[in-house]
Formats: structure tokens, C-alpha cells, sequence
């Protein structure tokens, strides 16, 4: 571990963000047509390493039956929009005609609007009845109040228990804060939880029995968490830390895998390769799938943050159209910065750097190139 003196009396360890690596070729190369992306959780497979965002800009119940069609996994935020209006999607596009500032302030009177059960129980049954495997995300305070909903939909597959920053001992003198461990004991569903951006907090959700953890707290996007409130840690080494934690948790548990999921400021191809490089078996995209032309968010980004109702920290920003989610997931890319056929990319990297599967490139060489973070 490297320290930085930073004053007498403070150090800090030295970060690294995605940007600030490069993924080291082994002594062999494959054919493409050889490579795996695929990626199982519990009892769920998927064909592609890919995780939406409980986001509206991102997921839909439309979008998460596409995407599950396409191989990833659609989450959808219990607490947003669906769950409120009847009509969301002209709500929505609304949004667009919008400037910047105008449109944060409309997205919070949205969000003013209460939760309907019945909405609950109707969108996850839309996504249900598809036949893609159904997850739904809450934020921590609220799950206690709006699980039960989810039973009513018929049950989901995944419950993602999502927030900003997630530990598995909130304290509060409110009342009695959630208990992970005898929630997700309780439950016979498979949770993902997170965010978290440390070694100490990825074990301790690890330890509640959780199937995953989500790594990444204020790492870009429209997230504006660093910004507010100082609090992040730059994505590379926050995956690291947090497979890091998983080998410990494997050896202290008796071989129990849990899954490292990696969100955000992933945009190419070449970010998801070096998020699984670090670690990760999975990653969960935002911005760049609110870039598809059918995306829920009509051309506009914003994370769910911006449900806070004293300190926001979430904003409307103009997201410009790259694509369809099947060119943005699975190309072709005619004319790629890095941003269509992401899929695509990921196994043209597997196969030049010679790793046929997720597992195989966790375990890739690793250079830091610069010092950006």
C-alpha cells in the first residue's frame, strides 16, 4: 500500500481511476468467436456482463425486458416514476424541451408525487410476464415499507438495495435503521447491495449474505455526490479493494462467492474491460445506455439522488443519442469512439490481451499508464 504524506498529522493512500490503466496482452492471443462474456449470479445466467442502472433515465419496464433480451440485466427503481404515474414516458419527454436547470426543477416535482403501490405491483408484473428475469431496486429507508409490494407483482428474481453509500451498520436515532444481515437471512431472493467504495465496508456486506455488492460512490456521471459532499473513490482501486474483500470473504466463509459489480463513469468498451481487470464480474452502465434513441430518458441523464428531498444531489443533463441499445450492447458500430457495441469490444479485448472468460481476465497484468483518478 502507498501513502502520501498530505500534512503532518494526514496521509492518504494513492487512487487510481479507470483512465489511469491499461491492460497488460499475456503470452496468448484467441479468436474472438472463443470468448465467453457470460456471467452467472444464484441461479441466473446472462450473456453479457451488464447491469442498467435503477435509474428512469436508464430503465424502464420497457428497457429492462430489452435489455434482458439482449443478454444483460434491466433493474428497475421501485421508487421512481413508473411507481408514481400512471403516464410517466410524455412526463418524461417533457424533460427534453427543457433547459438544464429548468428541467432538475421539473424532475423534482415529478418526484414530489407519492408512490402507488398498485404501480409497483403493475410495473414489475409488465416485466414479469416477458419472461426476463425480473429485479427491482430500493433505496435502504424505504424497503421495509414497499417489499411487500413486490410480492404482490408475483415476487422478482433480484432485489438491488441501492444508494449512494450503503454499510451494513447505519445508525440512527430516528428509529431502527434496516439490518441487512436478518433482512436479506429472510428473504429467498438474491440481493445486490450497494454502493460502497472500501475494503472494510465491501466485507462487511459481504458477511450479510448478500449474492453482490455494488463498488462505486461519486465516481462521475450526474452524480453530483463529489462534488457536494466530498465523499468518493476512484473506480480502479475501489473495485480492487473490493475484490480484495472477496478473496477474504471466500476464505473466512468457506468458498461462498459474492459478485463485485463496478458503476460508475464507465462509458467504452475499454472502461468495462479494465473494471473486470480489476475485479469486477459485472458492470452496471448508466449514461451510456441513457444514450439510446429508445432510452426512458428521451435524450436526458440524471441519477436517482435526485430524490433527496433536503440536499439533491442528482441533475438533469442532455445526454446526446449514440445509437439503439442493441448497437450501443451489441453493435455493429459504424462509426465507434468506443461507445456502440460494447459487448464487442469487451471480447475483442479478451481475445488480444488471450482471456476466454470474465473469470480469466480478473486475473489479468495491470499498468498504471498515468495518474489520472
Amino acid at each position: 500500500m502507498t501513502e502520501v504524506e498530505i500534512g503532518i498529522g494526514k496521509s492518504g493512500r494513492v487512487a487510481f481511476g479507470l483512465d489511469a490503466l491499461g491492460i497488460v496482452p499475456s503470452r496468448r492471443t484467441r479468436d474472438p468467436a472463443d470468448v465467453s462474456l457470460a456471467w452467472e449470479i444464484d441461479a441466473y445466467r446472462f450473456d453479457l456482463p451488464v447491469v442498467t442502472a435503477p435509474a428512469d433515465a436508464v430503465t424502464s419496464p420497457v428497457s429492462a425486458v430489452s435489455v434482458g433480451g439482449l443478454g444483460g440485466l434491466g433493474v428497475v427503481h421501485v421508487e421512481g416514476v413508473w411507481s408514481r404515474h400512471e403516464e410517466p414516458d410524455a412526463l418524461l419527454a417533457e424533460l427534453a424541451t427543457l433547459d438544464a436547470e429548468a428541467a432538475t426543477r421539473r424532475l423534482r416535482e415529478l418526484y414530489a408525487a407519492p408512490i402507488r403501490p398498485e404501480l409497483v405491483v403493475k410495473r414489475l408484473a409488465e416485466i414479469r410476464e416477458s419472461g426476463v428475469v425480473t429485479a427491482a431496486a430500493l433505496r435502504p429507508q424505504r424497503v421495509g415499507a414497499l417489499y411487500p409490494f413486490l410480492l404482490e407483482a408475483g415476487g422478482i428474481d433480484l432485489l438491488v438495495i441501492h444508494a449512494p453509500a450503503v454499510s451494513a451498520e447505519h445508525q440512527s436515532r430516528a428509529g431502527e435503521p434496516l439490518n441487512l444481515k436478518r433482512f436479506i437471512g429472510e428473504l429467498d431472493v438474491p440481493v445486490l447491495v450497494g454502493g460502497c467504495a472500501s475494503f472494510s465496508t465491501a466485507l462487511h456486506l459481504m458477511r450479510t449474505g448478500a449474492a453482490g455488492v455494488i463498488v462505486g460512490v461519486g465516481p462521475g456521471g450526474a452524480d453530483t455526490t463529489r462534488a457536494v459532499l466530498g465523499v468518493g473513490v476512484p473506480m480502479a482501486t475501489a473495485i480492487a479493494d473490493a475484490a480484495g474483500a472477496r478473496m477474504r470473504y471466500l476464505d473466512e466463509s468457506g468458498g461462498r462467492y459474492v459478485h463485485v459489480i463496478a458503476h460508475g463513469g464507465m462509458r467504452t468498451g475499454g472502461d468495462i474491460a479494465k473494471a473486470i481487470a480489476c475485479g469486477a464480474d459485472a458492470v452496471m452502465l448508466d449514461a451510456p445506455l441513457a444514450a439510446a434513441a429508445e432510452a426512458p430518458g428521451h435524450g436526458g441523464y440524471w441519477s436517482m439522488d435526485v430524490l433527496h428531498s433536503r440536499l439533491p444531489r442528482g441533475v438533469w443533463e442532455r445526454v446526446p443519442v449514440t445509437g439503439t441499445l442493441r448497437e450501443i450492447l451489441l453493435g455493429p458500430a459504424a462509426v465507434n469512439p468506443g461507445t456502440l457495441n460494447l459487448a464487442g469490444a469487451l471480447r475483442t479485448a479478451m481475445a488480444t490481451t488471450g482471456y476466454a472468460t470474465v473469470k480469466e481476465l480478473q486475473k489479468a497484468e495491470v499498468l498504471v499508464t498515468s495518474t489520472l483518478c
